[in-house]
């Protein structure tokens, strides 16, 4: 009874002490608690870059900040601190708000004192209901800012004070940059950095390599020690690797400008360009241009690997080769195309010539050659009508509707229905008009990146290669995986198929429709192809729009690269051989000959000096230029460039590096429009510059 009597006790006494602690010395040992507390924060790996095939950067992080004040800092239980810090606040406040001016001039001196006076007597609430004075996370300018900029503001009176007990603080970004601009904007990627340091990547090989890029965050643990706040590092971050894409710099300005020159010139609202490597299937070059209301071009969707159609013309290779590989035809057979006008299952099949009188009676070859709708259509219809699903069996065989498994986020792979394809949507029954309207290219949905996959096969002898956009990823300069070239069929069709059509490819262009797309240097095999666009399952309502293609590779006697060029258009003159052909003529043409292997010796002049020409940019950088290539100091200047501070320098003639560093060595910002060298820039040399300022530069 007694022991009962004195644990009844004992737990009375508890329960008194835990109240008493509960409540009359809360606030003590809730300030002790805040004293010991630890913080634990997570710490941001270097996201890895993006670089192209021979090495060039292009997609790298730089840092930026935006910059904070804690009204509240340090021990609020050290009441003596908090006056002393209110104090220096007062007595630093007007310098302070002065040297912010200076950095932003945007916003005067009397209009940051408003602001940060607003935020020292804010009233916080906290989840309890209780009140303190003093916001915790104040910004003090609202938009980002370089490291530079970033340095200034910390030196500012005040800023300068120790960040745990004066309430200066930052957030860090790292801002995505692409050193050439928009090239291969689409296919590169891009990040999208939110407040609170979170970055998310948004589509190209930034979004779909994304986790390799990223790497892992580490932890990193803040305690008290003597009265400051120690950061511990608990996991080290692992920074993301460097991604070696398929990209060739060259090969994708040539195929840009390429591309654009004609669709500007026809005022086309969609173009595209694929440029892939025979043997490997290495998309060297992919352009994807759409016209937007300004009428300027963008990269607005990566239409190359995503935008599915009706193809038209090229569709009519994978027809032919079906037949050829099953063996019910040779390019000698012959179809009477009449005068241009073939009645088919209640439907009228027409050339492109019928108002000038059709071709008449002419064999399976010549039917590509001049890309005969009847040809192709009356042969297919022929032979496969009474068992349309062998012949959608060969199309998936030859590999054009082949679900590629690109590693691209919004690849989309091909729509080529079987006869017996169970649908609700009317337009997509199979009909008897369906066979040769699909053998022509139409009733289909493929994407180019298809396309030229087909076609770099038949240039490949029959091999089918995966397209292939990353070759390698590399970690502290060293490479730690590889991606091998990825065979997807071993041999599309026979090799007596592949090398009849290799045939009639080459003299497509050599005799045929898509004379404009061959070279007199070498030669090119292809084939042309133009559609009109359906718009809600109708060909009839408005303006036509046509999709304008030519696909083919060089050169044809020892193939290296397959390209296709695709373009919308409203209205006539439609054609794509003579405009798509264009396009490809261009970029096969600079392609080789960029390839042309010369001896130095031999195109050495004795009498030259062969120093190199240094711009006024990044002296730093041509230095380091200068020595490897073991040219003395002494041999060029590179002094540094003089022009008055906060003044406009002259970029005209340097390349986008120099021209950048120069430009923001002022504060300015630059937006770069085109590649090459520096012709005009937006703000004059000489002009008076102020922060928040934005030169555009073109390049040519």
């Amino acid at each position: 009874m007694a022991i009962a009597l004195l644990l009844a006790l004992a737990g009375v006494a508890v329960i008194a002490k835990a109240t008493y602690t509960m409540t009359s010395r809360k606030n003590y040992w809730e300030v002790v608690a805040e004293c010991q507390k630890s913080d634990s924060d997570s710490v941001r790996p270097n996201r890895g870059n993006i670089l192209s095939s021979d090495g060039q950067l292009l997609a790298s992080s730089i840092p930026e900040y935006k910059v904070f004040m804690d009204f509240q800092a340090g021990d609020r239980s050290d009441t003596a601190f908090a006056h002393k810090r209110d104090s220096v606040w007062l007595s630093l406040l007007d310098s302070l708000c002065d040297g912010l001016h200076g950095i932003f001039p945007e916003w005067t001196a009397e209009q940051f004192k408003a602001r940060l006076e607003e935020g020292r007597h804010k009233v916080i609430v906290n989840k309890k209901g209780e009140k303190t004075i003093g916001a915790r996370h104040w910004w003090v300018w609202p938009r980002r800012i370089s490291y530079s900029t970033y340095c200034e503001v910390r030196q500012l009176p005040y800023f300068n004070l120790p960040k745990n007990r004066y309430g200066f603080h930052e957030e860090k970004f790292d801002a995505r940059r692409r050193p050439f601009g928009s090239l291969a904007e689409r296919t590169i990627g891009d990040i999208r950095s939110f407040e609170g340091g979170k970055d998310t990547a948004r589509f190209g090989i930034e979004l779909s390599y994304d986790s390799i890029l990223r790497g892992h965050y580490g932890l990193e643990r803040k305690e008290k020690v003597l009265d400051k706040m120690v950061p511990f590092t608990v996991t080290p971050p692992i920074d993301g690797a460097d991604i070696v894409s398929t990209i060739d710099v060259g090969m994708q300005d040539l195929a840009e400008k390429a591309l654009l020159e004609e669709i500007s010139k026809w005022e086309a609202s969609i173009g595209v360009a694929i440029l892939m490597e025979v043997q490997t299937g290495d998309v060297k070059a992919i352009v994807n241009m759409r016209r937007c209301s300004d009428g300027v071009y963008r990269e607005l969707f990566n239409d190359a690997i995503s935008y599915r159609c009706e193809p038209g013309s090229v569709f009519k290779t994978a027809s032919i080769l079906v037949a050829l590989d099953d063996g019910v035809v040779d390019t000698s057979y012959v179809i009477n195309t009449g005068s241009g006008i073939m009645p088919m299952h209640g439907a009228k099949m027409k050339d492109h010539n019928w108002h000038r009188g059709g071709y008449g009676s002419i064999n399976l070859a010549r039917t590509l050659e001049v890309s005969s709708n009847i040809g192709v259509s009356y042969t297919i219809d022929h032979f496969y009508g009474d068992n349309p699903r062998k012949y959608v069996e060969g199309l998936y065989r030859v590999g054009i509707g082949q679900d590629l498994g690109l590693d691209m986020v919004g690849y989309a792979k091909p729509l080529i229905r079987y006869p017996d394809f169970k649908t609700t949507d009317r337009s997509l029954y199979w009909s008897k008009t369906t066979l040769p309207w699909m053998s022509i290219g139409y009733e289909t949905q493929v994407p180019p990146i298809n396309t030229v996959t087909f076609y770099n096969a038949i240039a490949n002898g029959g091999c089918m290669m995966k397209p292939r956009f990353v070759k390698e990823f590399v970690k502290d300069g060293q490479v730690v995986a590889t991606v091998q070239p990825q065979v997807i069929k071993e041999q599309i069709a026979s090799p007596a198929a592949i090398g009849t059509i290799q045939t009639v490819l080459r003299h497509v262009v050599s005799q045929g429709l898509g004379k404009k797309a061959g070279s007199k240097n070498f030669q090119v095999s292809g084939k042309t192809g133009t559609a009109q666009v359906a718009k809600g399952g109708h060909y009839r309502s408005g303006i036509t729009e046509y999709w304008l293609s030519f696909c083919g590779y060089f050169p044809s006697d020892n193939p290296k690269y397959t390209c296709i060029v695709c373009m919308r258009k409203a209205g006539l003159p439609a054609s794509g051989g003579a405009m798509s052909g264009a396009v490809f003529h261009n970029i096969a043409e600079g392609v080789m000959a960029r390839n042309l292997k010369l001896r130095v010796e031999d195109a050495s002049d004795s009498l030259s000096v062969f120093v190199p020409d240094v711009k006024q940019g990044d002296i730093a950088a041509a230095d380091y230029v200068m020595g490897r290539l073991d040219i003395a100091s002494g041999e060029v200047s590179l002094s540094k460039p003089e022009f008055a501070h906060n003044t406009m320098p002259s970029t005209i003639g340097m390349g986008a590096s120099d021209a950048v560093y120069l430009i923001e060595q002022q504060g300015v910002k630059v937006r770069i429009h085109g590649t090459g060298q520096v012709v005009r820039q937006s703000i004059a040399p000489g002009t008076n510059l102020s922060t928040g300022m934005t030169c555009e530069l073109e390049l040519k």
